[in-house]
């Protein structure tokens, strides 16, 4: 059974504790072809199951049109679990969101996890790593001077350049060849996203043949690609990538899916600040009149500004067929993430807290599911 018929089916009744939503946000098909379309990314090694819990059902009951996650039965349990409570208190008109489910045919960086040995850290470091981290994976106080928390790390990178000594290190996550069906059949998402680069078509492929291998029927299979891997923004570059999509578009065809383009800007950086929502808009313009057919999203550095200045850039605007937040939706919401956990209690439990959550959380989708964006000019939303 798919993640969003199991949310509705195993929802018990609960009374409404949202108020009207003023965009009800329509299925998630028809928000791609009309440009509205919103992802949440849970992270594609993010095994927190608290703040997924949390953040999953207050970012489904909102409207969000799918839940990205890692390929994982614990957190996908967890984020099922924030769909039935999202369930349980949806107004009429609101459509369940796709589960959608991210796998990597080699290194990249959303499948990573930082470590390093506290053992080898001075007594004295100021810890500038805890700093960095927008998970609160590196705890700082000096009576926790330990190792990285792996279930909250979710590879973003930005404490691997800043250890003064050298000592944090990146360890690369890779779900075998032989488990990637049995997965996919114990989970068994709506959607599933493939994480690719540059030259690596093959290995792209044999990931293809293990997920079709599983036998599940999927609205969509996503490819994620972007710029950063060639660290070069070269007319050259640009040319590379689209022949590399349009590969990965003739192979998503030829196994019998319709394929969805996520651009990765500059990738898990949208909570940095309101410059990174320029780097996805910027991929868009320039790698739209080259994309092969299909719908074309934005990621990697997305934020609340991401929308203004699409709307500004009245061409590559029509292109855009949605977005997905991750950093941005994580980082908005952690002080209350936090203020619950203090409690010991699930933010989705807190009558104190929910509202001001749901409101941040309306605050940064419902523009795009208001987006008054015609669908015709935007081209490859089938």
């Amino acid at each position: 059974m798919a993640g969003a018929s199991w949310a509705l089916e195993n929802a018990s009744p609960v009374a409404v504790a949202q108020p009207p939503h003023p965009h009800p946000a329509p299925a998630p098909d028809l928000a791609l072809s009309r440009g509205r379309w919103v992802k949440w990314i849970g992270g594609a090694s993010n095994q927190d199951l608290a703040s997924i819990e949390d953040l999953a059902g207050i970012y489904s009951l909102v409207g969000v049109h799918c839940l990205d996650l890692a390929c994982d039965p614990a957190v996908v349990a967890a984020a099922r679990r924030g769909m039935v409570w999202a369930a349980a208190r949806a107004m009429p008109g609101w459509s369940p969101p796709w589960l959608m489910v991210s796998l990597n045919d080699g290194a990249d960086p959303h499948f990573r996890k930082a470590w390093f040995d506290p053992q080898r850290c001075p007594r004295d470091c100021p810890r500038p790593c805890a700093a960095v981290c927008p998970a609160l994976a590196i705890p700082a106080a000096p009576e926790h001077h330990s190792g990285v928390l792996e279930d909250s790390c979710y590879g973003c990178g930005r404490c691997l350049p800043i250890c003064p000594l050298g000592l944090i290190q990146e360890q690369q996550i890779l779900l075998e060849p032989a488990a990637v069906a049995t997965r996919l059949a114990e989970i068994r998402p709506d959607a599933i996203e493939l994480h690719t680069r540059p030259g690596r078509q093959a290995a792209f492929e044999g990931r293809l043949a293990q997920v079709r291998s599983a036998g599940i029927p999927l609205r969509r299979l996503a490819v994620s690609c972007g710029l950063e891997s060639s660290g070069s923004g070269s007319d050259q570059a640009l040319a590379t990538l689209a022949q590399e999509l349009w590969q990965r578009f003739n192979a998503v065809r030829s196994a019998g899916f319709a394929p969805l383009w996520q651009l990765d800007g500059r990738p898990m950086s949208g909570d940095i600040g309101a410059g990174t929502a320029t780097a996805a808009v910027a991929l868009l313009r320039r790698l739209a009149p080259l994309a092969p057919p299909g719908p074309l999203t934005l990621a990697g550095g997305t934020n609340a500004r991401t929308l203004e200045l699409l709307e500004a850039d009245g061409a590559t605007g029509r292109r855009a067929a949605g977005v997905a937040f991750g950093g941005a939706a994580r980082s908005l919401l952690q002080p209350l993430l936090l203020e619950a956990q203090a409690q010991q209690r699930r933010l989705l439990d807190c009558a104190e807290l929910l509202p001001q959550a749901l409101d941040l959380a309306h605050n940064l989708v419902d523009p795009w599911l208001a987006r008054p964006v015609p669908a015709a000019g935007r081209g490859g939303a089938g």
